[in-house]
C-alpha cells in the first residue's frame, strides 16, 4: 500500500512496483490509510510523513497498534528528527524525497525478503547466554522475561549480532547485512535500533544484558 497525497508520486510508485508484479493499493491521507490498511491487510506500506489531516507518523502509530507489517517511510524533510521518530515508532526503513523509483523497488524487495524468510538455514535457532532467537518462528525469548516482541528489522539485527558473538560489527557492516543493500545515509539508524533492542531485552535499561558498544566503532554481542 502506497500512502502519499502527491498523485504523481503514487502513480510513479504504482508503475514501477506493478512492473515487478506487485499489486498496489493507494491512499491520499492518514485517515484513509488507516481505514484501508485494516481492509486490505497489505504485506508492506510505503508511507509519506507529510500528509493532510492525520500525518504519516500518527498513521504509523495506528498501524503499529495492531500489526508488525513492514513500513518504509517517505520524507521530504532533511531533518534527522523526522527519520529518527519514524524509526522509533517502528518504521523499517525510510527514503528522502526526491528518490529513485528503482531504489524504492530495491528496498521493497529487501524488506519483504527479510520479513518473510528465515535469515539462515544453517543455524535456525541461536541460543546465547539466556537469549534464544528462533528464525523459523521469528520469535525471541529472554530468560526471566519470556517472549519479547520485536519488529522485523529489530529481529534481523539481533540475529546478526547473536550469530557473531564476540565479533565487533561496524555500523556500515550491520547496515549491509541487515538492510540488504548498499545504504547511503546516516548510519545512526543502527543506533536507534540498538537502543530499542537494549530496552526490550533487559528489565533494567541502565544495564543492557546482551549488546555493547565498542569504542564508538560498532557493536558486539557479549552474552550476559
Amino acid at each position: 500500500m502506497v500512502v502519499d497525497d502527491e498523485e504523481h508520486i503514487v502513480e510513479l510508485v504504482e508503475l514501477y512496483l506493478g512492473e515487478e508484479g506487485y499489486l498496489v493499493e493507494s491512499a491520499a491521507d492518514g485517515e484513509e490509510a488507516v481505514e484501508k490498511f485494516a481492509q486490505v491487510k497489505p504485506d508492506l506500506v510505503v508511507l509519506d510523513i507529510m500528509l493532510p489531516g492525520m500525518d504519516g507518523l500518527e498513521a504509523l502509530r495506528h498501524i503499529r497498534g495492531s500489526s508488525r507489517v513492514p513500513v518504509i517511510m517517505l520524507t521530504a524533510k532533511e531533518s534527522e528528527v523526522d527519520k529518527v521518530v519514524g524509526l522509533e515508532l517502528g518504521a523499517d526503513d525510510y527514503l528522502t524525497k526526491p528518490f529513485s523509483p528503482r531504489e524504492l523497488v530495491a528496498r521493497v524487495k529487501a524488506v519483504l525478503r527479510r520479513a518473510k524468510a528465515p535469515l539462515a538455514e544453517e543455524e535456525p535457532v541461536v541460543t546465547r547466554g539466556g537469549l534464544t532467537v528462533d528464525t523459523g518462528r521469528r520469535k525471541v525469548e529472554v530468560e526471566d522475561l519470556g517472549e519479547v516482541e520485536l519488529t522485523a528489522k529489530e529481529f534481523d539485527l539481533l540475529y546478526v549480532l547473536a550469530s557473531n558473538p564476540g565479533i565487533v560489527l561496524s555500523r556500515d557492516r550491520l547496515m549491509e547485512k541487515v538492510w540488504g543493500y548498499e545504504y547511503v545515509g546516516d548510519t545512526r539508524t543502527v543506533d536507534v535500533y540498538i537502543r530499542h533492542l537494549r530496552e526490550k531485552l533487559s528489565d533494567d535499561a541502565e544495564k543492557p544484558r546482551f549488546i555493547e558498544t565498542v569504542r564508538g566503532v560498532g557493536y558486539r554481542f557479549k552474552g550476559e
